[in-house]
């Protein structure tokens, strides 16, 4: 699974997740790709498990980008653990994700099968998503920047 070869500090505050991505909104490798429609946390295992449901569903043809990656640790205490005593252990890892954000772009496949194979991988991530082909994102991306 993803996580940081090494951090400067082991644990960290949970933080916000307002607003919407500004950078990573853009189709920049592949042909299709995954975009977040609400914020959330993504695990490293879920970010692991839909790697795994695309490159099943393509059998190892086409190429794969993920461009989320987890560098944020999330802590927690043991249950049935009393108040005080400190900030619990290091449980796992997540990438926060803002609505916008490109999580997955895939390429070097057919239309159908790129859309199946992101398809199936949205349905391992926490959050809702749309798939877009780089045309459609971009004319969206610029048909909403001009409201700003």
């Amino acid at each position: 699974m993803l996580m940081p070869k090494r951090v400067k500090h082991r644990k960290q505050m949970r933080g916000t997740m307002r607003g919407k991505a500004h950078s990573g909104n853009t189709i920049a490798y592949g042909e299709y790709g995954i975009v977040a429609l609400e914020p959330c946390w993504v695990k490293s295992n879920q970010i692991e498990a839909a790697r795994v449901a695309m490159t099943r569903y393509i059998k190892r043809g086409g190429q794969v980008w993920i461009k989320i990656f987890p560098d944020k640790p999330v802590t927690a205490k043991p249950a049935e653990t009393r108040m005080g005593s400190g900030k619990g252990a290091l449980e796992y890892w997540v990438a926060v994700v803002k609505p916008g954000r490109v999580m997955f772009e895939i390429a070097g496949v057919s239309e159908e099968i790129a859309r199946e194979a992101l398809r199936l991988a949205s349905h391992k991530l926490p959050c809702k998503c749309k798939i877009y082909s780089k045309a459609d994102l971009a004319a969206e991306v610029a048909a909403k920047g001009g409201d700003n």
